[in-house]
């Protein structure tokens, strides 16, 4: 288990249900309801990779790779770009995140395949996996 990606997995599971109770209780004063889905995608992707964080925090027990890492690296930059600019969007109205957004999801991408490969490259020998 990778102690510090975990603990990263959780505090970011913890801003996703806080943002979550934001978009549903506290957004509905001050944006119009296309901007909360906006915001809700942004939670909503952001529950999703912090999942995936968890997931590559306890894969390190069978797989050994580098690619986890870049994974983990990948999905956090993701949050960060994807998410953080649907909130940015829905919160301040800023039009110029919008070309950010797609840069995250790209992001997404990436991390999900370097995982497959990871798993794709691990060894198995003799029906044992090493």
């Amino acid at each position: 288990m990778r102690k510090g990606l975990l603990l990263l997995a959780a505090m970011s599971g913890f801003l996703a249900v806080a943002l979550g109770a934001f978009g549903a209780h506290g957004l509905k004063a001050v944006a119009p309801p296309d901007l909360i889905e906006v915001f809700n995608l942004g939670v909503q992707y952001h529950f999703y990779h912090t999942f995936a964080l968890v997931m590559l925090a306890f894969s390190g027990q069978w797989l050994t790779s580098r690619l986890l890492d870049w994974a983990a690296y990948l999905f956090i930059v993701g949050i960060m770009l994807f998410s953080g600019s649907l909130y940015g969007l829905a919160l301040i109205g800023t039009k110029w995140l919008g070309p950010i957004t797609p840069i995250g999801g790209g992001c997404f991408l990436l991390g999900w395949l370097l995982f497959a490969a990871a798993v794709w490259r691990h060894k198995v020998v003799d029906g044992h996996e090493s």
